[in-house]
């Protein structure tokens, strides 16, 4: 069953399916198959955990030991010797040995990188769905919504519930692209691959003085339009804008080049990873001017939120695993609404409490070899969740 309307730009129409409400064992076979997953997911958060642990405490002695040992570099300008194979500490303004083009448009910037993004003009598809039973059978409705958009990517409209009247093209005539410059230094010294990529804090680049580059491409604000009229596009038209990061020379428009703090071990005139006695590299870069100190600080705080980040995730896949995993007694009661409810409260009760102890001591373990009484402390408080959930146990009446 379809029913079609227009509301202006964005079309849409509904489609309802149905399909017989599934018996029990074939719920029974499916949350077999879920067990399964979350017996992997479980098994993995085990993982994540244990190592995060690890790769967080051997950054932090990494991070201590470049800190005692790092040497401010008098001047960027000279390669001192006395210098070469030390992890050393500079900061100044970025420099490359020429702009940047791109010919198909007529367009230079003195920088470290140069994005050209192409957006095409496209129909999108938007669904959104409800269920419900009516006759003993689940029924689907589905309204598909469609809309026309600027995307960066083309949009496959074979996969559209309803292509006809919605067709993209299969690609663009015109592709994005990144430039880079192969030689980037700050004064005297060249960066590696590993510095340039963390140049990365694009810019809009502003197309207010350049000219069209050609007759069938019309400047419009900070886009270039591969259009007939730009003000009412059609499915298939281009619009190209530039960034830039890491500016490497003086602009009249952009400004002064942008200045850079490098941590890393000087090789003659380059500037390349420091392997650490713990087995991690250095090869640190930030934006501005900072100080020794508050270049570790940084990276003590980046570390720690991205620990926290995979503790978090960490938890989140042991509850979720068993959840999937305890599941199957939730299916062998939801013939029983008011019963259901209570297991699915008790099983989501349980699942977070054994996540929680599971994780704390996962973590615990983690610690053991570096941090023994903190790694104790841990252990003792992975226990707490699972006291707790048993005080609220009520205890058995007397017979």
């Amino acid at each position: 069953l379809q029913q079609f309307s227009d509301t202006g730009s964005r079309k849409e129409h509904v489609k309802i399916t149905s399909e017989s409400k599934p018996g029990f064992l074939e719920r029974l076979s499916e949350t077999s198959g879920g067990m399964l997953i979350g017996l992997v997911t479980f098994l993995l958060s085990f993982y994540l955990l244990f190592t995060n642990e690890g790769r967080a405490l051997r950054t932090a002695k990494s991070l201590d030991e470049g800190l005692s040992l790092v040497i401010p570099l008098d001047s960027i300008h000279s390669v001192s010797q006395q210098n070469e194979g030390r992890l050393v500490h500079l900061a100044g303004a970025l420099s490359t040995p020429k702009p940047l083009f791109d010919p198909s448009y007529g367009l230079s910037v003195q920088a470290v990188k140069l994005k050209r993004t192409v957006e095409m003009y496209q129909w999108v598809e938007y669904e959104d769905s409800r269920e419900y039973e009516e006759n003993g059978k689940i029924m689907k409705e589905t309204k598909y919504s469609y809309n026309t958009e600027w995307k960066s990517e083309v949009v496959n409209s074979r996969n559209f519930d309803q292509e006809i009247g919605h067709k993209n093209p299969s690609a663009m005539a015109v592709e994005s692209f990144t430039a880079i410059s192969p030689n980037v230094q700050v004064g005297s010294f060249v960066l590696s691959k590993g510095l340039v990529d963390k140049i990365d804090d694009f810019k809009r680049l502003s197309l207010s003085h350049l000219e069209d580059p050609h007759a069938d491409v019309t400047r419009g604000g900070d886009y270039f339009y591969h259009s007939e009229n730009p003000r009412r596009p059609e499915v298939g038209d281009l619009r190209v804008s530039f960034f830039y990061a890491g500016l490497s020379g003086d602009d009249p428009h952009l400004g002064s080049a942008d200045k850079v703090t490098v941590i890393a071990r000087q090789q003659g005139d380059q500037l390349v990873p420091y392997h650490t006695k713990s087995g991690d590299v250095l090869q640190i870069l930030y934006p501005g001017d900072l100080s020794v100190e508050e270049v570790f600080q940084k990276e003590h705080e980046s570390n720690t939120m991205k620990t926290w980040a995979l503790r978090a995730a960490g938890w989140l896949a042991m509850f979720v695993g068993i959840n999937l995993m305890t599941r199957i007694v939730y299916t062998l009661v939801d013939w029983f609404p008011v019963v259901r409810d209570l297991v699915n409260i008790g099983l989501k009760a349980f699942a977070f409490c054994v996540a929680s102890s599971l994780s704390l001591l996962t973590i615990s373990i983690g610690w053991l070899f570096y941090r023994p009484l903190w790694a104790l402390l841990m252990g003792l408080l992975s226990v707490v969740p699972i006291v707790v959930a048993k005080s609220r146990v009520p205890p058995k009446k007397q017979q």
